[in-house]
């Protein structure tokens, strides 16, 4: 099993999603001991925002990471992704590395009848943290719902979220929501769908 493991927070060991990713990931290698994790962190290594040089390839050096940022995306069976929320969606960092791997005719294609997802057989786990509490459709939440659409729109439709919410509002809710999170990582990780 390959595992790419993405981080996108800036907050460094004061990330809950990087918490909770790094213990999806735990989980993954206890269940899989010949796992192999590549693993990004993309606020200490980010790639550049998407550019007109980006799509014509005219950058030799930003055209040699889009390509390993595709080549990593492929050879992953599993990608676990560390999604913080600010300011109702996700990390700009995180966006410029979808922008890298939602690329037409290579992972999705328009068809006569809208657009097909090229991407089969993986599986995501999403590490969500926020800073207030968000209802299910919620209209003021875009990290999440994104995510899964996108995600859907390239053709995975197997993500499972681990969410730790209210984060901002206290310490001891912090607390509680990251122990609640924990508790949500489905058991054994390898079967959850």
């Amino acid at each position: 099993m390959n595992v790419l493991h993405i981080d996108s927070s800036i907050l460094g060991a004061n990330s809950a999603s990087r918490l909770l990713s790094r213990e999806l990931v735990s989980r993954l290698t206890a269940e899989n001991p010949g796992a192999q994790v590549k693993y990004l962190d993309l606020a200490a290594d980010s790639l550049p925002h998407l550019s007109g040089e980006s799509l014509a390839q005219a950058d030799l050096t930003e055209t040699a990471r889009n390509t390993q940022a595709m080549s990593d995306f492929f050879a992953a069976d599993v990608i676990v992704i560390g999604a913080p929320m600010y300011n109702f969606g996700i990390p700009s960092q995180l966006k410029a590395w979808i922008d890298r791997i939602v690329v037409k005719d290579k992972t999705f294609r328009y068809t006569q009848t809208g657009p097909e997802g090229l991407v089969k057989g993986k599986r995501v786990f999403v590490a969500v943290s926020r800073g207030s509490f968000y209802a299910p459709g919620s209209p003021a939440e875009f990290a999440e719902s994104y995510l899964k659409h996108v995600l859907g729109f390239i053709g995975i439709s197997d993500v499972t979220f681990v969410r730790a919410e209210g984060l901002g509002i206290s310490a001891e809710q912090r607390t509680k929501s990251l122990n609640m999170a924990l508790a949500t990582i489905p058991t054994p990780i390898a079967a959850a769908a």
